[in-house]
Protein backbone atom coordinates (compact mmCIF):
# COMPACT_ATOMS: atom_id res chain seq x y z
CA UNK A 1 0.00 0.00 0.00
CA UNK A 2 1.49 3.32 -1.04
CA UNK A 3 1.05 6.65 0.74
CA UNK A 4 -1.76 7.89 -1.50
CA UNK A 5 -3.75 4.68 -1.00
CA UNK A 6 -3.29 4.89 2.76
CA UNK A 7 -4.44 8.51 2.87
CA UNK A 8 -7.46 7.65 0.71
CA UNK A 9 -8.51 4.93 3.12
CA UNK A 10 -8.11 7.26 6.10
CA UNK A 11 -10.42 9.88 4.65
CA UNK A 12 -12.86 7.36 3.19
CA UNK A 13 -13.33 5.73 6.59
CA UNK A 14 -12.79 8.92 8.59
CA UNK A 15 -10.44 6.86 10.70
CA UNK A 16 -6.72 6.54 11.31
CA UNK A 17 -7.14 3.70 13.78
CA UNK A 18 -4.82 0.71 13.93
CA UNK A 19 -5.92 -2.29 15.98
CA UNK A 20 -3.01 -3.99 17.71
CA UNK A 21 -3.32 -7.75 17.73
CA UNK A 22 -1.35 -8.45 20.93
CA UNK A 23 -2.96 -11.83 21.37
CA UNK A 24 -2.08 -13.56 24.64
CA UNK A 25 -3.52 -17.02 25.30
CA UNK A 26 -3.54 -16.18 29.01
CA UNK A 27 -5.86 -13.22 28.40
CA UNK A 28 -8.22 -14.32 25.65
CA UNK A 29 -11.64 -15.72 26.64
CA UNK A 30 -11.24 -19.20 28.06
CA UNK A 31 -13.85 -20.79 25.80
CA UNK A 32 -11.53 -20.17 22.82
CA UNK A 33 -8.88 -22.46 24.29
CA UNK A 34 -11.01 -25.37 23.11
CA UNK A 35 -10.45 -24.30 19.50
CA UNK A 36 -7.80 -25.97 17.34
CA UNK A 37 -6.05 -22.60 16.94
CA UNK A 38 -7.16 -20.28 19.79
CA UNK A 39 -4.95 -17.38 18.70
CA UNK A 40 -6.23 -17.30 15.15
CA UNK A 41 -9.84 -17.87 16.26
CA UNK A 42 -9.56 -14.84 18.55
CA UNK A 43 -7.89 -12.71 15.87
CA UNK A 44 -10.47 -13.62 13.22
CA UNK A 45 -13.37 -12.54 15.41
CA UNK A 46 -11.61 -9.32 16.43
CA UNK A 47 -10.81 -8.50 12.80
CA UNK A 48 -14.34 -9.20 11.56
CA UNK A 49 -15.78 -7.05 14.35
CA UNK A 50 -13.48 -4.05 13.94
CA UNK A 51 -12.54 -3.90 10.25
CA UNK A 52 -15.07 -1.23 9.29
CA UNK A 53 -13.68 1.16 11.90
CA UNK A 54 -9.93 0.89 11.31
CA UNK A 55 -7.44 1.24 8.48
CA UNK A 56 -4.66 -0.97 9.85
CA UNK A 57 -3.81 -3.99 11.97
CA UNK A 58 -0.59 -4.49 13.91
CA UNK A 59 0.19 -7.98 15.17
CA UNK A 60 3.04 -7.87 17.70
CA UNK A 61 5.44 -10.73 17.00
CA UNK A 62 6.35 -11.24 20.65
CA UNK A 63 2.87 -12.54 21.41
CA UNK A 64 3.09 -15.11 18.61
CA UNK A 65 6.68 -16.19 19.20
CA UNK A 66 5.74 -16.83 22.85
CA UNK A 67 3.52 -19.66 21.63
CA UNK A 68 6.29 -21.27 19.59
CA UNK A 69 5.60 -22.83 16.19
CA UNK A 70 1.85 -22.78 16.79
CA UNK A 71 2.02 -19.06 17.42
CA UNK A 72 3.93 -18.36 14.21
CA UNK A 73 1.42 -20.45 12.28
CA UNK A 74 -1.37 -18.36 13.83
CA UNK A 75 0.50 -15.19 12.83
CA UNK A 76 0.77 -16.39 9.24
CA UNK A 77 -2.88 -17.40 9.15
CA UNK A 78 -3.84 -13.97 10.48
CA UNK A 79 -1.83 -12.20 7.77
CA UNK A 80 -3.33 -14.41 5.07
CA UNK A 81 -6.84 -13.87 6.40
CA UNK A 82 -6.39 -10.10 6.28
CA UNK A 83 -5.00 -10.18 2.76
CA UNK A 84 -7.77 -12.43 1.46
CA UNK A 85 -10.70 -10.75 3.20
CA UNK A 86 -9.62 -7.17 3.96
CA UNK A 87 -7.06 -6.30 1.26
CA UNK A 88 -7.42 -2.53 1.77
CA UNK A 89 -6.18 -2.69 5.36
CA UNK A 90 -2.57 -1.76 6.08
CA UNK A 91 -0.70 -4.62 7.81
CA UNK A 92 2.14 -3.74 10.19
CA UNK A 93 4.36 -6.43 11.67
CA UNK A 94 5.51 -5.05 15.01
CA UNK A 95 8.78 -6.93 15.35
CA UNK A 96 11.33 -4.17 16.05
CA UNK A 97 14.05 -5.85 14.02
CA UNK A 98 17.43 -4.31 13.23
CA UNK A 99 20.89 -5.90 13.09
CA UNK A 100 24.03 -5.87 10.95
CA UNK A 101 23.34 -5.59 7.25
CA UNK A 102 23.23 -9.23 6.16
CA UNK A 103 21.03 -10.14 9.14
CA UNK A 104 18.65 -7.25 8.46
CA UNK A 105 18.45 -8.43 4.86
CA UNK A 106 17.19 -11.79 6.12
CA UNK A 107 14.64 -10.11 8.38
CA UNK A 108 13.49 -8.05 5.39
CA UNK A 109 13.14 -11.19 3.29
CA UNK A 110 11.11 -12.85 6.05
CA UNK A 111 8.57 -10.08 6.46
CA UNK A 112 8.39 -8.59 2.97
CA UNK A 113 8.77 -11.72 0.85
CA UNK A 114 7.66 -14.67 2.97
CA UNK A 115 4.86 -12.97 4.95
CA UNK A 116 4.37 -10.03 2.57
CA UNK A 117 3.25 -7.49 5.18
CA UNK A 118 3.03 -3.81 4.29
CA UNK A 119 5.28 -2.48 7.03
CA UNK A 120 7.74 -3.50 9.71
CA UNK A 121 8.93 -1.73 12.86
CA UNK A 122 12.70 -1.39 12.96
CA UNK A 123 15.14 -0.36 15.71
CA UNK A 124 17.74 2.11 14.34
CA UNK A 125 20.34 1.85 17.11
CA UNK A 126 22.91 0.05 14.92
CA UNK A 127 22.75 2.72 12.23
CA UNK A 128 22.30 3.03 8.48
CA UNK A 129 23.35 -0.43 7.32
CA UNK A 130 20.97 -2.04 9.79
CA UNK A 131 17.98 -0.16 8.33
CA UNK A 132 18.63 0.27 4.59
CA UNK A 133 18.14 -3.45 3.71
CA UNK A 134 14.48 -3.00 4.62
CA UNK A 135 14.18 -0.03 2.26
CA UNK A 136 14.99 -1.97 -0.90
CA UNK A 137 11.45 -3.34 -1.27
CA UNK A 138 9.18 -1.17 -3.45
CA UNK A 139 5.81 -0.48 -1.88
CA UNK A 140 6.92 -1.56 1.59
CA UNK A 141 7.36 0.66 4.64
CA UNK A 142 9.97 0.80 7.38
CA UNK A 143 8.68 2.21 10.67
CA UNK A 144 11.65 3.45 12.68
CA UNK A 145 11.53 3.75 16.47
CA UNK A 146 11.96 7.42 17.36
CA UNK A 147 10.30 8.43 20.64
CA UNK A 148 8.47 5.59 22.32
CA UNK A 149 5.63 5.56 24.85
CA UNK A 150 7.23 3.53 27.62
CA UNK A 151 8.55 5.08 30.85
CA UNK A 152 12.15 4.06 30.10
CA UNK A 153 12.13 5.97 26.80
CA UNK A 154 13.56 8.96 28.68
CA UNK A 155 16.65 6.98 29.71
CA UNK A 156 18.23 7.47 26.27
CA UNK A 157 15.86 9.07 23.79
CA UNK A 158 15.82 12.50 25.43
CA UNK A 159 19.56 12.71 26.12
CA UNK A 160 21.25 15.71 24.49
CA UNK A 161 24.53 16.08 22.67
CA UNK A 162 26.86 19.05 23.19
CA UNK A 163 24.79 21.10 20.73
CA UNK A 164 21.53 20.42 22.58
CA UNK A 165 20.15 18.03 19.99
CA UNK A 166 18.24 15.19 21.61
CA UNK A 167 18.79 11.61 20.51
CA UNK A 168 15.27 11.18 19.10
CA UNK A 169 15.77 14.30 16.99
CA UNK A 170 19.04 12.93 15.61
CA UNK A 171 17.29 9.64 14.78
CA UNK A 172 14.51 11.48 12.93
CA UNK A 173 16.85 13.71 10.93
CA UNK A 174 19.40 11.02 10.09
CA UNK A 175 16.87 8.35 9.16
CA UNK A 176 15.26 10.69 6.65
CA UNK A 177 18.52 10.68 4.69
CA UNK A 178 18.12 6.90 4.25
CA UNK A 179 14.47 6.82 3.24
CA UNK A 180 11.67 9.23 2.35
CA UNK A 181 8.07 10.07 3.21
CA UNK A 182 6.84 7.33 0.88
CA UNK A 183 8.68 4.42 2.48
CA UNK A 184 9.51 5.45 6.04
CA UNK A 185 7.40 6.22 9.10
CA UNK A 186 8.34 6.79 12.72
CA UNK A 187 7.06 5.39 16.00
CA UNK A 188 6.15 8.16 18.43
CA UNK A 189 4.32 7.28 21.64
CA UNK A 190 1.02 8.98 22.41
CA UNK A 191 2.23 9.65 25.95
CA UNK A 192 4.80 12.19 24.70
CA UNK A 193 2.26 15.04 24.50
CA UNK A 194 3.67 18.39 23.44
CA UNK A 195 6.89 16.77 22.25
CA UNK A 196 4.93 16.06 19.06
CA UNK A 197 5.63 19.71 18.18
CA UNK A 198 9.35 18.93 18.17
CA UNK A 199 8.74 15.72 16.25
CA UNK A 200 6.98 17.71 13.54
CA UNK A 201 9.83 20.22 13.35
CA UNK A 202 12.22 17.36 12.56
CA UNK A 203 9.84 15.27 10.43
CA UNK A 204 7.10 17.60 9.14
CA UNK A 205 5.60 15.29 6.52
CA UNK A 206 6.34 11.77 7.75
CA UNK A 207 3.59 9.42 8.83
CA UNK A 208 3.78 8.56 12.52
CA UNK A 209 2.70 5.28 14.08
CA UNK A 210 1.38 6.28 17.50
CA UNK A 211 0.95 3.61 20.19
CA UNK A 212 -0.09 4.41 23.74
CA UNK A 213 -3.67 5.65 23.32
CA UNK A 214 -6.03 3.91 25.72
CA UNK A 215 -4.48 1.51 28.22
CA UNK A 216 -1.20 3.48 28.35
CA UNK A 217 -2.96 6.79 28.96
CA UNK A 218 -2.08 8.77 25.83
CA UNK A 219 -4.46 11.52 24.71
CA UNK A 220 -5.88 11.24 21.19
CA UNK A 221 -6.79 14.93 21.18
CA UNK A 222 -3.27 15.96 22.17
CA UNK A 223 -1.69 13.70 19.55
CA UNK A 224 -3.86 15.25 16.84
CA UNK A 225 -3.36 18.82 18.08
CA UNK A 226 0.42 18.62 17.80
CA UNK A 227 0.99 15.78 15.33
CA UNK A 228 -1.63 15.88 12.58
CA UNK A 229 -0.68 17.09 9.08
CA UNK A 230 -2.74 18.16 6.06
CA UNK A 231 -3.08 14.52 4.96
CA UNK A 232 -3.47 13.25 8.54
CA UNK A 233 0.03 11.82 8.88
CA UNK A 234 -1.01 9.60 11.80
CA UNK A 235 -1.78 5.95 12.41
CA UNK A 236 -2.94 5.67 16.01
CA UNK A 237 -2.76 2.21 17.54
CA UNK A 238 -4.90 0.76 20.30
CA UNK A 239 -4.31 -2.81 21.43
CA UNK A 240 -5.45 -3.81 24.91
CA UNK A 241 -8.15 -1.15 25.07
CA UNK A 242 -9.92 -2.80 22.13
CA UNK A 243 -9.10 -6.48 22.00
CA UNK A 244 -9.47 -7.08 25.74
CA UNK A 245 -12.54 -4.89 26.25
CA UNK A 246 -14.24 -8.07 27.46
CA UNK A 247 -12.90 -11.41 28.61
CA UNK A 248 -16.19 -13.21 27.98
CA UNK A 249 -18.08 -14.60 25.00
CA UNK A 250 -19.07 -11.06 23.99
CA UNK A 251 -15.42 -10.05 23.46
CA UNK A 252 -15.81 -9.34 19.74
CA UNK A 253 -18.91 -7.19 20.24
CA UNK A 254 -17.19 -5.18 22.99
CA UNK A 255 -14.11 -4.77 20.79
CA UNK A 256 -16.37 -3.46 18.04
CA UNK A 257 -17.87 -0.91 20.42
CA UNK A 258 -14.44 0.35 21.49
CA UNK A 259 -13.17 0.56 17.90
CA UNK A 260 -16.30 2.44 16.83
CA UNK A 261 -15.92 4.82 19.76
CA UNK A 262 -12.35 5.68 18.73
CA UNK A 263 -13.31 5.99 15.06
CA UNK A 264 -16.04 8.45 15.95
CA UNK A 265 -13.57 10.53 17.95
CA UNK A 266 -11.15 10.45 15.02
CA UNK A 267 -13.81 11.51 12.52
CA UNK A 268 -14.26 14.72 14.50
CA UNK A 269 -10.51 15.41 14.51
CA UNK A 270 -9.75 14.88 10.81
Amino acid sequence: MNRQELVEQIYKKKSFLCVGLDTDTKKIPQHLLKEEDPIFSFNKEIIDATAEYCVAYKPNLAFYEAAGIKGLIAFEKTINYLKENYPKHFIIADAKRGDIGNTSAMYARTFFEEWNVDALTVAPYMGEDSVTPFLTYPGKWVIVLALTSNKGSHDFQLTEDKNGERLFEKVLKTAQTWGNDDNMMFVVGATQGELFKDIRKAAPNSFLLVPGVGAQGGSLEEVCKYGMTKDCGLIVNSSRGIIYASGDTDFAEKAKEKAKELQQQMSCLL
